[in-house]
């Protein structure tokens, strides 16, 4: 099995370069697309982890995150927007130029933090971990540059996808009490948000979070 690892690492560096390539789309309908393809490869990463370890807590994980992050999400976020009739979000804080290389930064921080931590861990993809903290970074990153709720949402969500990756390869999964309560937490959390965005539309007429400042008290 000595493959796996490779296998595993290679799919972590399917998942960053998704997250920079989520940070640098305009079109939402391309954003949710490649959010799933990030829970895709999440979740292939998880299967190759539970079939080096023997841990059937990582395939339950794997199945949580293929309903989840790869067909009910996006399939939920997709509905949302074609109801609000959102399709792109134009509107950056940062460039796009500059978003990939404050990017390429944040990568760069990722590894130099995680290098000592990584080299603690036993587990055989345990040299994902400057991977993960980089997407967790970069998804933090993509949630405060932009002004429309919805790829706010799923940056939070691609963050969860970090962090949930970080625990796979380091710690060789979560126990499964906690990787359900994270499952519900998630689904609860995006139709929460759901009806949020739903709320604001009908105020303002537009998903810019900025409207909400209308609403301070003068």
């Amino acid at each position: 099995m000595s493959f796996v690892p490779q296998l595993i690492n290679l799919f972590a560096t399917l998942i960053l370069l998704l997250s920079f390539a989520m940070i640098s789309q305009r079109r939402i309908v391309s954003l949710i697309i490649l959010f799933a393809m990030q829970g895709a490869a999440l979740v292939a990463a998880s299967v190759l982890l539970a079939y080096a370890t023997h841990q059937t807590d990582l395939y339950v994980s794997a199945i949580l995150t293929l309903l989840l992050k790869v067909i009910l999400i996006p399939w939920l976020l997709y509905r949302v927007i074609r109801r609000l009739n959102v399709r792109w979000d134009v509107e950056t804080l940062i460039n796009i130029p500059t978003t990939m290389l404050v990017g390429i930064g944040l990568v760069i921080f990722s590894f130099s933090l995680a290098l000592p931590i990584s080299r603690l861990s036993s587990s055989m993809a345990g040299g994902s971990l400057g991977i993960a903290l980089a997407c967790v970074l970069l998804s933090f990153m993509m949630m405060i540059t932009r002004s429309k709720a919805v790829p706010q949402v799923i940056g939070f969500l691609s963050m969860e996808n970090g962090l949930i990756f970080a625990a796979t390869t380091v710690t060789n999964g979560m126990p499964m009490i906690v990787e359900f309560g994270i499952a519900l937490d998630v689904l609860v959390g995006v139709l929460i948000l759901g009806v949020f965005m739903f709320q604001i539309r009908e105020k303002f007429d537009s998903l810019d979070i900025h409207n909400l400042e209308a609403l301070k008290e003068d």
